[in-house]
């Protein structure tokens, strides 16, 4: 058979990148509406640029939420000292969109289609490029935090070779930091490498000690965040999924609330692929599932195996129908998702944390 190389690379960003901030401080919008309403319809989001913090969007709720106290006190905890100028804009969830969720059981807040997928190249059933990529920078979120002379902000990449669709190395390592003026160059390379790079690599099967590694190949990165750039929730739905293995639906998450299928249905999908894998029926899965507004069941759901899958595939659709009840209204159920739980996501991926309950393994009846 003829060998077929090719190379994947995905990437992770920090808090401190200003998409990534946007994100956190929406969902913890989103918590705090939780924590006192669980039925809180929520979709509220904002944009940041230099001092300016715009806050923007929809929501029902009985909870009382001081949404610019909440954006401040994530901003001051990411790092952040100046203070932030903000404008808010914030209406009432439409009156036909709620009344087409709140019926007898939750349906879809809207229409969407939505992708799940998950592989046994690793221990967390996450491609390896976006798994290293995600702990490249929560390492550095633990590092710079004991280091005054690195900044929140900083990026990272990772690419992987394959062989006949099997990882056989890391290929190439890049990571960018922001930091102080008085670091050279020379010292940010060789910190990072060793304080960052070689402490995640050694946690991986795959060999790395080939790896070409790169680090802030701009030079200087010392105007960061949304001084360096803008930001929107929403901007990096491949960092919060698989790092652009396998398809993405095109909704983001953060900001959403259960009813929410770009959300739930997401991580509805990410269940079955997960189990499907693990419970040995196939190497890699993707599962797709398409949703109508105001419908309680999904329109379609297609199952793909990329050929890897240890039994016929209309068995597997057999499995997935036995197993999961594929209602809006069960997926918020059975995920549990009603609860304040989403700051703790927007950062890091949505996928591959076991201490998610979409993560969480289940025995399939055959």
């Amino acid at each position: 058979m003829e060998e077929k190389r090719e190379i994947i690379t995905s990437e992770s960003v920090n808090c401190g990148h200003p998409d990534k901030t946007c994100d956190i401080i929406a969902d913890a919008f989103l918590d705090e509406a939780l924590k006192q309403d669980k039925y809180s319809q929520m979709a509220v989001e904002c944009a940041i640029k230099d001092d300016l913090l715009m806050i923007y969007g929809e929501q029902t709720t009985n909870a009382t939420i001081d949404h610019e106290a909440i954006a401040k006190q994530v901003l001051k905890d990411i790092g952040y000292k100046n203070d932030f100028r903000v404008i808010k804009q914030i209406s009432c969830q439409s009156p036909e969109i709620a009344n087409a969720v709140k019926k007898q059981k939750f349906c879809a807040n809207d229409q969407g289609i939505v992708f799940g997928y998950a592989t046994n190249e690793s221990k967390d059933y996450m491609p390896f490029s976006i798994s290293i990529a995600h702990s490249l920078m929560k390492r550095y979120e633990e590092f710079r935090k004991t280091n005054p002379l690195y900044f929140p902000d900083a990026k990272s990449q990772v690419s992987i070779e394959y062989n006949n669709g099997k990882p056989v190395c890391v290929d190439t390592i890049l990571i960018s930091v922001s930091h102080s003026e008085v670091l050279s160059h020379k010292e940010i390379v060789e910190t990072i490498t060793k304080e960052v790079i070689l402490k995640v690599l050694p946690n991986y099967s795959i060999p790395s000690s080939s790896a070409d590694i790169i680090v802030n190949p701009s030079g200087k990165f010392t105007i960061w965040g949304s001084f360096g750039d803008s930001g929107c929730v929403g901007r990096k739905i491949v960092v919060d999924t698989y790092g652009g293995v396998g398809r993405v639906g095109g909704g983001c998450f953060s900001s959403k609330n259960a009813t929410k299928v770009d959300r739930t249905g997401a991580y509805f999908a990410r269940f079955i692929a997960k189990n499907i894998v693990a419970n040995g029926l196939a190497d890699r899965c993707e599962v797709g599932i398409s949703f109508g507004i105001g419908l309680e069941y999904p329109i379609s759901i297609i199952v793909d195996t990329f050929g890897t899958e240890k039994c016929p595939v209309d068995k597997i659709y057999k499995i997935i129908n036995n197993n999961f009840d594929l209602s809006v209204d069960s997926m918020i159920k059975t995920l549990d998702l009603l609860k304040p739980v989403y700051k703790q996501t927007a950062c890091y991926g949505h996928f591959g944390n076991e201490k998610f309950s979409w993560e969480k393994i289940i025995e399939l009846k055959r």
